[in-house]
């Protein structure tokens, strides 16, 4: 790697690829924050080094999307800094890749709102924040993969003091019928109770620690969950967050529905007001506008 800084923004730039699967020219200049000439000699070294490579969209003007190596993702994989990311299959596959070049984009497009909304307030997320296709079992061979996870920390960037918030991101582009997208609630509700089944070991008697779920493991509150609807105009959002509405209903009562917050905004909110704006919308009350970060339990 005769032409590659792995200390500098290369680095960072590679990392990028590897966990937000692929991406644009502009969308990589605005993920490290850098000038876009920059970020183009970047992208080259780094695809002159094989560590990544490139599909040319026909439509919109010939746009460059770019995404990481087998080699890439090998290297990247390695550092600290990307330790517990399981990167996608297909990431390196460029059939593939055309195949779902448009999901990808609108997963990266969601990452760069909270990314830069976070950098106008002050507060901190870094690009590497963000987690796609995070694996979580729920039994049976079955597993939640949201298209993502999501770490932010409120208060000013330099303090100490701010909580770190945790979402689980799930991106739909109007794809799959709202009845669809409303099954991955029952889905969520499952991993939030499940507790993994090691042969062998007994259950706890009288006087013992309970068991406790598998998600604790990993985060100290289960994440909130949030929905980002595009690909559809306003009366089919509203389809789709009644959909999720009906859905949370049927669930009913459960610790989940308490417990965690679940809400739904247009990307198109997002990129125009910000996702820390009043855009997001709870499924038990869709008529009522919160903030993603609003902290305590969805009654609050």
């Amino acid at each position: 790697m005769i032409g590659v800084d792995m200390g500098s923004g290369d680095r960072l730039a590679l990392g990028v690829l590897t966990q937000y699967r692929m991406a644009t020219t502009e969308q990589m200049h605005r993920a490290p924050d850098v000038r876009i000439e920059q970020t183009r000699r970047r992208l080259a070294r780094l695809r002159t080094e094989g560590l990544i490579d490139r599909i040319t969209l026909p439509q919109a003007g010939r746009t460059r999307v770019w995404f990481p190596t087998a080699y890439g993702v090998q290297l990247a994989s390695e550092w600290p800094e990307m330790r517990g990311h399981r990167p996608s299959r297909t990431v390196s596959d460029p059939t593939a890749g055309r195949l779902k070049v448009g999901h990808a984009l609108t997963v990266t497009e969601t990452a760069l709102a909270f990314l830069e909304d976070a950098r106008r307030r002050g507060e901190l997320c870094r690009p590497l924040d963000w987690l796609t296709e995070v694996h979580h079992p729920i039994g049976s061979g079955e597993a939640v993969i949201p298209d993502a996870l999501l770490y932010s920390k409120r208060g000013p960037a330099d303090g100490d003091n701010g909580a770190m918030l945790r979402a689980f991101v799930e991106v739909d582009r109007a794809t799959m019928g709202p009845e669809r997208l409303a099954a991955k609630l029952p889905a969520y509700e499952r991993l939030h109770r499940y507790m993994s089944t090691i042969p062998g070991r007994r259950r706890p008697t009288i006087g013992q620690k309970p068991e406790l779920e598998d998600w604790r493991r990993h985060y100290p509150l289960f994440p909130r969950l949030l929905f980002v609807l595009d690909g559809t105009g306003p009366a089919g959002i509203e389809k789709r967050v009644t959909a999720l509405c009906a859905a949370a209903r049927q669930l009913a009562p459960s610790r989940f529905l308490h417990d965690v917050p679940i809400l739904a905004a247009s990307l198109a909110d997002l990129l125009h007001h910000g996702p820390s704006a009043l855009v997001w919308r709870p499924v038990h009350d869709p008529d009522e506008r919160v903030r993603w970060t609003v902290t305590g339990h969805r009654h609050t």
